[in-house]
């Protein structure tokens, strides 16, 4: 008796060569460099570029509205390419044809700009984190790339700058590429809580400086930097040099700048420079050790037991408080202060307790400022 047939359901399957886009991608470098099938030439500033249509419009938005839509461009043999640098461009087609982009500091900002107007967000994403991540090669190298991303609003790269020059600003003040900010950049800059200075006169001898770098040019954006600089972190005595400064007294605005000296924000904090980050290394019976990380220096605060019992919790808060939590449980509920180091005085004082009873969560707030 002959074998049933067997009927088998077989399935389709796509595969996936890995090696055929590298492959592709290749031939296509291959195919350009032998001048092969090239059906357009590109000029910039003289020089000509032969290219393929398909492969720039596979690369770039700029070149498939070009070369897709019904301009004329689409249908010339040779166009004319404004506003490119020749050898930026170069370095374009390089990246176009191979996938591979060479960026150093002395070219990255023309090529980003190319890469800009020619819509190609991978080249413009690695300028700009190229530039990000050497914005501390100097003062002027970062204050050259901080003009660039003002410029062409390149949010990263100038984060980045503002960042180092805030923690870098006593330095970079006193260089002549400071006098090179514009009003805008200047007070971006001494408006952060991050600046590392030790004294808020610093801030103001900078802006002095800067005004005085071009004085006809800069004394009327003064009345706008002012309000920047935080007059209450000073003592009267240096409230009443400044305005005793030529610049404050200067006839032409004068009674303008007095005013806004005088009118002190007293909201503003310290910056950064002026305070002292820690974190809590050790508790003992009787001692609590706190670090400065920035300084490599050691802060000791001293309790009584009985003074301070049963510590349950701690923090050091972004104001550099340092603050603890003593819970108490008596007969039907709980009691959980909050207590603040106040160093000056080397005592720890009671800020405010919860009571929480165990029946329910009811809670009731006493304060003892």
């Amino acid at each position: 008796m002959a074998a049933a047939d067997h009927v088998c359901a077989v399935r389709a399957h796509s595969y996936q060569n890995e090696s055929y886009l590298h492959g592709f991608l290749g031939s296509v470098g291959d195919l350009q460099k032998a001048g092969v099938l090239q059906d357009v030439v590109l000029e910039v500033e003289g020089r000509r570029f032969p290219c393929h249509r398909l492969v720039l419009s596979a690369a770039s938005p700029y070149f498939s509205a070009m070369f897709t839509s019904d301009m004329a461009e689409s249908r010339q043999k040779t166009v004319v390419l404004q506003g490119l640098d020749a050898g930026m461009f170069e370095e374009i087609l390089s990246y176009i044809y191979s996938g591979t982009l060479h960026v150093s500091l002395d070219k990255v900002q023309p090529l980003y700009q190319a890469a800009d107007l020619l819509q190609l967000d991978y080249v413009t994403d690695t300028c700009s984190s190229y530039m990000a991540m050497n914005v501390e090669c100097s003062v002027a190298t970062c204050v050259n790339l901080y003009d660039f991303a003002d410029v062409f609003s390149v949010d990263i790269v100038q984060k980045q700058c503002q960042q180092w020059i805030a923690r870098h600003f006593t330095e970079v003040a006193s260089r002549e590429e400071f006098c090179s900010l514009s009003v805008n950049q200047l007070t971006e800059i001494i408006s952060h809580d991050e600046l590392d200075v030790k004294e808020e006169t610093t801030v103001w001898e900078a802006v002095v400086r800067w005004v005085q770098h071009s004085k006809e040019d800069r004394l009327h954006h003064l009345p706008s930097i002012l309000p920047h600089i935080r007059f209450n972190l000073l003592t009267s005595d240096k409230t009443a040099a400044i305005l005793e400064h030529p610049l404050v007294r200067d006839p032409g605005s004068s009674e303008v700048i007095t005013n806004v000296v005088q009118k002190v924000n007293s909201n503003l904090k310290p910056r950064l420079g002026m305070t002292t980050e820690m974190a809590l290394l050790y508790r003992g019976p009787n001692e609590l050790l706190f670090m400065n990380p920035r300084e490599g220096k050691y802060i000791s605060c001293s309790y009584k037991p009985e003074d301070l019992p049963d510590v349950s919790a701690m923090t050091v808060t972004s104001d550099n408080d340092i603050c603890i939590l003593e819970t108490k449980e008596l007969e039907n509920e709980d009691q959980v202060s909050l207590f603040k180091y106040d160093h000056a005085k080397n005592v720890w004082e009671h800020e405010m307790a919860l009571m929480t009873r165990r029946d329910n969560a009811l809670i009731t707030r006493s304060c003892f400022r």
